[in-house]
């Protein structure tokens, strides 16, 4: 075994704790290592604060001994031949020494990698005189991005491996340290450390996605169609990627006499100041419907909220809004700068409804107006509804034509020649969408489908 080295200390100038100047901490290197100017200015970034830096090139690490030395006779091994290039070998190790813990807090800077703590320490006034343990656990949460490893005497086995349960990375024998030991500790101690640190991270990244797919899901919409013989389906898929919320939102509600009210729109943009945005507009939709308001005096009403909650002018929101009488044989439409719905009767092929006498996007002209046209729908018919995500796509990669209304008409009619109908329906057209665009949709896509009938 090689012989250990000393390190010095300053002995100079007060002690930390107001003690006799017996020793002062200092930075020392043991023998084969070289200095990197470590503490000189501008030589080397530092990491965030209070997160343990990563080891520099070359493999320089650098280790905070905390240890109750008064005589100053603790020594560091020797680390390994430079030129051995087995396991822990080539690792310059930079050392510095605190005598206590109100040191080791002065000392504790973000470029330590690791710190070695002696389990023999004493406390410090207020801490708990019958834990064994108390030193450790102070050090563990003054650095908890920090990889620590417990220094024992090779009798106290039982304390050492209890400093591992308490959050330690390992444990090291005094007796039985030498230069190799010392170096490969210190690395495996950072890199699980390194690994803790991840995992937990990762976990919380989960818990966090987790929470949030739950409180999303939660603001999607649940019809509202108790009593009502029409057949509803629905599509939703946002812009943003692992979202479950866009821009783009719709409701169907059924009202006490019997008339189902739908709704699809769609707010400027894809972020989550939008989804939030469209959410507020759905749930102030539905408590308008549901207190007997509709058509212009509806959406006059959301336009105020779209002006009182939107973060700038520039943002509007486009609407769609259907009301099917009791008998499910008329409709009222009302369109708000949205796209007309698409409606199949019996025997006839989809086709638009008519969008002439449609009204501008909310948000855009404070006194504007939204008439309400009534529509024929038959005693058998499915009334598609969708957002403009469904349509801007691209009809073939690298092509400039879009979609449009003209080709998702043409499109719908194929697949409800091949027997398509409802959920089947929806997924098919978004699919078919995605596939003439030649990848997926960048806009949010949202469809909804109302049926009566065979």
């Amino acid at each position: 075994m090689p012989a250990p080295v000393p390190v010095p200390r300053q002995r100079t100038g007060p002690a930390a704790d107001g003690r006799p100047a017996e020793t002062r901490p200092t930075e020392t290197q043991p023998s084969g290592a070289q200095s990197s100017g470590a503490q000189s200015s501008g030589t080397r970034p530092t990491p965030e604060r209070g997160t343990a830096a990563a080891p520099a090139k070359g493999g320089e690490l650098t280790l905070l001994v905390i240890e109750d030395d008064p005589a100053g006779d603790f020594t560091a091994p020797e680390p390994p031949d430079q030129s051995d290039q087995r396991e822990g070998s080539g690792t310059r190790l930079r050392i510095r020494t605190a005598r206590n813990l109100i040191e080791a807090e002065r000392l504790l800077t973000d470029d330590i990698h690791c710190i070695l703590v002696d389990l023999a320490l004493p406390g410090i006034p207020g801490m708990d005189a019958s834990d064994g343990l108390a030193p450790l656990k102070h050090v563990l949460r003054l650095a908890p991005r920090h990889a620590v490893l417990a220094l024992a005497a090779e009798g106290d086995a039982e304390r050492a491996a209890a400093a591992v349960r308490v959050g330690a990375q390992d444990y090291l024998f005094r007796d039985e340290l030498d230069g190799r030991l010392l170096s490969r500790a210190i690395r495996y101690a950072v890199e699980r450390k390194r690994a803790d640190i991840a995992q937990r991270q990762l976990t919380e990244s989960r818990l966090r996605a987790q929470e949030n797919a739950r409180l999303e899901r939660g603001l999607l919409p649940t019809p509202l169609l108790q009593g009502s013989d029409l057949r509803f389906a629905s599509h939703y898929r946002p812009g943003r990627s692992r979202a479950l919320l866009g821009g783009d939102f719709y409701d169907t509600v059924r009202t006490p006499d019997g008339t189902v009210h739908a709704m699809i729109g769609d707010v400027c943009g894809h972020g989550p100041d939008e989804a939030a945005l469209g959410v507020e507009l759905r749930i102030a939709w539905r408590a308008l419907t549901l207190a007997g308001l509709c058509g212009d005096r509806l959406l006059s009403t959301l336009q105020q909220v779209l002006e009182y909650e939107r973060e700038s002018e520039e943002i509007f929101a486009t609407l769609c809004t259907v009301d099917i009488t009791p008998d499910g044989r008329r409709a009222g439409l009302c369109l708000a700068g949205h796209p007309s719905p698409l409606v199949t009767r019996k025997g006839r092929a989809a086709q638009l409804l008519p969008y002439e006498e449609g009204g501008p996007a909310l948000g855009l002209l404070p006194r504007a107006r939204w008439p309400r046209r009534q529509v024929e729908l038959g005693g058998v018919w499915s009334l598609m509804m969708y957002t403009d995500g469904l349509i801007e796509g691209r009809v073939g990669v690298g092509s400039k034509q879009r979609l449009g209304q003209e080709g998702m008409v043409e499109m719908i009619n194929d697949q409800l020649a091949s027997g398509l109908s409802g959920d089947d329906l929806l997924e098919a057209a978004v699919a078919r969408a995605r596939e003439l665009n030649g990848g997926e949709l960048t806009d949010d896509v949202a469809v909804l489908l109302l049926g009566r009938g065979a």
